[in-house]
């Protein structure tokens, strides 16, 4: 295939395995790159000249109880990326509200959140067959992140999207990792009841006293995070859980030693409106 057949590139997501390369091959084809515009949004806020989450993230970290030496290698993790979504590309967005056409039909693109903001995936009613992206994978669950200056309530967004791809009918779904599969409505249980599991050890955890999303981020990941990366998946996804039990009125947010921890929500701290 000659670069000047390829007339569009559509992204699902801004993460770099996803968004990375776009302009790249961009730049070659001269083709237009398609995503939603919270998607382009995010992918600022993580990327390029105008990017902030290397410098804030760190921080962030530190304020939930994560130690110096491991906040410090965070931003140098971040900032590996860049290569790979170098050059950026210019955007055109994906209108949720009308069918999208790709190889000679039309999608209907659905916009969910929780692993990326504006995530989109395209269902073809004809044919029941969907491309998920990361919104639903077959064997592992998506990483669900809190990040300063993103979605303030990512796993709540998760579990309403999931809840949304659950209503369409797939006969095939085609995800951005591993191999496609025919179980979408059983795939989205599992990862629905997966995440209410999670929440539950998060508040036991919390039964014994205040912890910091980082120490909570220990005790539920421990020898799992042997790397930067992972452990940057695993402290994001704690304070995700950690965020959604105090929005269920199963937690609090308080002070203790200078960090932010959490601890057990009381009768008296839950409102009787």
């Amino acid at each position: 295939m000659s670069w000047d057949r390829v007339r569009d590139i559509v992204v699902t997501h801004h993460h770099p395995d996803h968004y990375g390369l776009a302009g790249w091959l961009q730049a070659r084809c001269e083709c237009k790159v398609w995503m939603s515009e919270r998607a382009y949004a995010e992918a600022a806020l993580m990327w390029g000249q105008t990017a902030s989450m290397n410098k804030v993230l760190p921080l962030y970290f530190a304020g939930h109880g994560m130690p110096e030496h491991l906040t410090s290698g965070i931003r140098e993790h971040l900032e590996s990326f860049e290569p790979q979504v170098t050059p950026q590309p210019d955007v055109s967005y994906i209108n949720p509200a009308e069918p999208f056409r790709m190889g000679s039909r039309e999608w209907l693109p659905l916009v969910s959140g929780g692993h990326a903001p504006g995530h989109v995936s395209f269902y073809h009613g004809e044919s029941g067959q969907m491309l998920c992206g990361d919104a639903v994978l077959p064997q592992i669950s998506p990483n669900v992140s809190l990040l300063p200056g993103s979605d303030p309530q990512p796993l709540r967004t998760f579990l309403q999207g999931l809840q949304e791809l659950r209503s369409y009918t797939v006969s095939m779904a085609f995800p951005g990792h591993r191999e496609p599969f025919s179980d979408f409505a059983g795939r989205i249980d599992s990862l629905l009841l997966h995440h209410e599991e999670r929440l539950e050890t998060a508040e036991r955890l919390l039964a014994s006293g205040p912890l910091s999303a980082f120490a909570a981020c220990e005790a539920l990941f421990r020898s799992r995070v042997t790397t930067v990366h992972q452990l940057r998946f695993a402290m994001s996804e704690t304070l995700a859980h950690l965020v959604e039990l105090v929005r269920r009125e199963r937690a609090i947010v308080t002070e203790l030693g200078g960090f932010i921890v959490f601890a057990a929500a009381s009768k008296s701290d839950i409102s009787m409106d």
